[in-house]
């Protein structure tokens, strides 16, 4: 299975982190050049800066189009692929689930990542037959897009989307995407570097998000209603989901093995 990383050439540090995990793993992979601000145009940003349920940032733009520039080659290409942000720390299990999902069917997109939120996961799982691992169905995600495996009826599906309600977050217009036959790995396989701390791994390196340091936009009044019924439009379709799925579904954080991570400061000293 392929595996794309996103980078921004400034990144030095980070590529280099990612090029010790994935010679390490045995992965081959391709660096992508993350869509920078300077790649957007006043235009492109206009064009999109209200769509989501509040005005979007330009970097939040150019992340969007860095995850949609790989959505559209998963399309061109025909196969699936592992999509990862370049402050992702990895699980020693990943070589293995690449392997078993790249001749999987009927899937759209498996998220292989924790976050700090609970998920909408399925009561039942299906186990693997690598490093005790559980699929779970996933019906409803609130973050994240440092790791996932995405197939091209996917990729194609969250394109379609953005032809009917526009962009968004990256992570919040996967999880807005409601038709994906979507599914989570337990215990995860990648970490974003910023989260580690949270989880009780020492991360290899100190840094913080390269969108969460920007300051949000400040909504104008003439605007609020605007944005007010945006919120609570994905409120609803969120609501639905729980209830639609009440009685096969429960909220809960995906498992780790903290052992998993042996770049990890916990393992590496």
């Amino acid at each position: 299975m392929k595996t794309y990383v996103v980078n921004l050439p400034k990144d030095k540090e980070r590529r280099a982190f990612q090029e010790k995990q994935l010679q390490y793993f045995g992965i081959d992979y391709t660096f992508v050049h993350a869509v920078s601000t300077d790649d957007i145009s006043e235009q492109r940003f206009v064009q999109h800066q209200y769509d989501w349920q509040r005005p979007l940032r330009k970097v939040e733009v150019a992340c969007y189009y860095s995850h949609r520039i790989l959505w559209k080659k998963i399309i061109e290409t025909d196969e699936p692929a592992l999509i990862l942000e370049d402050d992702a720390l990895l699980s020693r299990c990943l070589p293995e689930i690449l392997s078993y999902f790249s001749t999987v069917k009927n899937i759209d997109y498996i998220n292989l990542e924790v976050v700090g939120r609970k998920k909408l996961l399925a009561k039942k799982a299906e186990f693997l037959p690598m490093c005790h691992t559980k699929l779970y169905r996933l019906y409803l995600d609130r973050n994240g897009t440092g790791g996932y495996i995405l197939y091209p009826s996917g990729a194609q599906k969250l394109l379609d989307l953005e032809m009917k309600i526009g962009i968004g977050l990256a992570d919040a217009h996967i999880n807005a995407c409601t038709n994906l036959a979507a599914y989570q790995i337990e215990p995860a396989a990648v970490i974003q570097l910023d989260q580690c701390e949270k989880l009780g791994i020492i991360p290899p390196l100190e840094m913080s998000s390269n969108i969460g340091v920007q300051p949000k936009p400040v909504i104008p009044l003439k605007d609020s209603f605007y944005f007010k019924v945006k919120r609570i439009s994905a409120q609803i379709k969120q609501a639905i989901q729980h209830v639609k799925y009440f009685f096969r579904a429960t909220k809960k954080h995906a498992d780790i093995r903290k052992e998993d991570f042996i770049f990890s400061k916990n393992k590496r000293g």
